[in-house]
This record gives C-alpha cells, structure tokens and sequence, in this order.
C-alpha cells in the first residue's frame, strides 16, 4: 500500500509528499539527517493522509493536493466536505452557486459558516490591476496580497488574457486569490460596486486629487463604510490619466527621487502590509506574528570567572600581561570586555571549549 500525506511544519506552512511506507518516512521527515524543505522547519506533525493501492495514484493525489491553495488543504485536513465542494466550483460561478450575494454563506479558512465573518472580509479593499502585462505579475501580486490577508483581485483588461499559466507558480501557492479573481473590460466597470477608489502613482497626471501615504489610505479606508479598491497600472507605463480621473484619491510612496521604479507586487505589498496594520481587527485574515524564541539568561557570575580565568592561564606564560606595571588595567580591561556580551551559559561552554582546544593544541 502507498501513502499521500501532508504535514504541517513549525513555520505554518504545509508539505506533501508520497510514500510506501509512512511511519519511517515521517521519522525521516521530524528526524533525518538529510537536507529539505522540512528539515528547516521542525519540528513537523502529520497533518493528513490517505491509504492507495498503487504508488501511482499516491503520486497522482500528490500532485494534485500540492496545486491546492491554503484553505484548500486545511478544508482537507479538517473533512470539510463543504469547503471542499465550494473551492471545486468555477470561480465564476460561485456567487450564484454559494449565495455570496444573498443569505447563504460559504464556510471560509476556520472551516464554519459565519456571517460576521464574511462581513469582516468584506471591508478588505479590493486590488486591481489595470492591464497588467505579465502573468508572473500577477502571480507575484496575488502572492503580496495573500501575504496580509488580502484575497479579493479584479484584473482590467489583461494584455495576455485570463486565465494565464504563468501566474499560477509565481503566485508561490497564493492559487486561491488567483482562482477567484474577476476580469472586467474597463476600469469603471471594475470598481462599480465601490464606494472609495484609490489609485497608486507617483506622476502628476493632470488631475488634482488628494494625495495619500499607503499608512494614511489604510487608516482612512478602514475608517469608512462602504467598499474600497486600489488601482495598480501597467508595469511599463502605470495608470493613464483617464484611469486616475476615476479615484477619489491618489496614493503614492515616499522613494528615493533619484530612482522612483516600484514593480508591480512591490507596490501591492506596500498596501496589503499597511492595511494589516490598520485594517478591522480580524478583516486582515488572522495574520500571525512569527514564533519569537526567548533568550536564554546570562550564565552565573561563577561561570563567567571560570572563563576569564581560563582565558588568562592562557595568555599568563606568553607575557599578555607585560610589563608588571600594567597588569591589573590590563586584566581589569579584557574583564570588561568579556562581561560586557552577556554570555548564556552554553556560550560560555562554547567558548571554554575553544580554550581547551587551543590549550590542547599548544602543549
């Protein structure tokens, strides 16, 4: 029998992989010595798995659960057969088929039907990309958004067309932001449905608008009822001043004048991270702090003595403390410099073992 399998690492993230034998191959996943993507993220846990007959269809369902977005895979983990059948619906047919424009609500990443927080979700600005050239751009745009709990993409006019095969690996797993987004033929139509309308620039276009900081957009977007998008323009050229004409305020950053050029996910990120600074407490997605380690303590004052007392039998026979007369400043110096670090103690023993070596090595 073979084996499908995902495993959740420390950093949050999910692998997955196929074997015929799972238990060993977890072991070499939370233990072995080989380098890989888990190895770096123990310690991991065995988050999912499925039993096949052949090693074929193992691989097949591998393949398949790593194209899966995020929410995807933890619909699969938790059997949320629900979630699953809603994320197994064409994007452009989810709305009808879901009620997301009516009393029905899907079951979102928690895995449960909640209305306050489909509402939470849905003062997140939209990002829209005004004729963006490249898939890999919009890959990489869809990547930033997901990064602070944006979701919603609305795409004008895509020069290569949509959907692009290019954006789904530079979206790096984002597929879900990609999977949903909405094509439309013009700007106006894009943001129809919105109340606030910022668009991203740095050229004066011949429209006098307010002029806004991404902070100062978060702040006052969060601040307003009502829908909100952010335009992004083409990455050769940016928004046209027609399309500028349709914002309410204009949004740019504070660059170095000499050099000014932010590509297209640059200037999307820059948003997203404001916004998920200032966005509704839990509109941004539940974005995470990474796990902070705490410090170790500073070793005992013994164990500090017992290093710079190593370190001055050391230096004693090779005149270090020549001549006599300044001995005590010396030793009073190298104390200092010693103390100054605040040493744990397996430092220390680091360290004491460097000595020995050094030690070791000169009789």
């Amino acid at each position: 029998m073979f084996w499908a399998y995902i495993l959740r690492c420390s950093d949050g993230s999910y692998y997955t992989g196929h074997t015929e034998d799972l238990e060993n191959r977890f072991a070499e996943h939370q233990y072995g010595p080989n380098p890989g993507y888990t190895r770096e993220r123990r310690p991991v846990e065995l988050a999912w798995a499925q039993e096949f007959p052949t090693r074929e269809e193992a691989l097949s369902a591998e393949l398949q659960v790593k194209r899966w977005s995020r929410a995807k895979k933890e619909a699969l983990i938790a059997a949320d057969w629900a979630t699953l059948s809603y994320f197994a619906i064409p994007p452009g047919e989810r709305a009808q088929r879901t009620g997301l424009c009516g009393d029905a609500v899907p079951r979102l990443r928690s895995g449960r039907t909640d209305k306050g927080q489909m509402d939470s979700l849905s003062q997140n600005p939209i990002i829209v990309l005004v004729r963006p050239q490249l898939g890999e751009n919009i890959g990489k745009a869809a990547r930033a958004m997901l990064n602070f709990g944006l979701a919603e993409l609305r795409l004008v006019a895509p020069r290569d067309g949509w959907p692009n095969p290019a954006a789904g690996p530079a979206a790096s797993g984002a597929d879900e932001v990609l999977a949903g987004a909405q094509v439309f033929d013009s700007v106006a139509e894009a943001v129809a449905d919105c109340a606030h309308v910022y668009a991203t620039t740095v050229r004066k276009r011949g429209v006098t608008k307010p002029v806004l900081t991404p902070e100062a957009a978060a702040r006052e977007i969060a601040a307003q009822a009502g829908r909100s998008a952010i335009l992004f323009g083409p990455e050769r050229s940016g928004l046209e001043t027609d399309d500028v004409a349709l914002a309410r305020a204009i949004v740019t950053v504070p660059v170095n004048p000499a050099f000014g050029s932010l590509n297209l996910a640059q200037a999307v990120i820059l948003c997203a991270y404001e916004w998920s600074k200032h966005g509704p407490e839990g509109a941004a997605g539940g974005l995470a702090q990474p796990t902070v380690e705490d410090l170790l303590p500073p070793a005992p004052q013994d164990e500090l003595e017992g290093m710079i007392a190593h370190l001055e039998r050391l230096l004693e026979p090779r005149d270090y403390f020549f001549p006599p007369s300044r001995a005590v400043a010396t030793r009073r110096t190298l104390r200092t410099m010693l103390t100054k670090p605040g040493w744990n103690h397996l430092e220390i023993r680091t360290l004491r073992g460097i000595l020995s070596t050094l030690e070791k090595s000169l009789k």
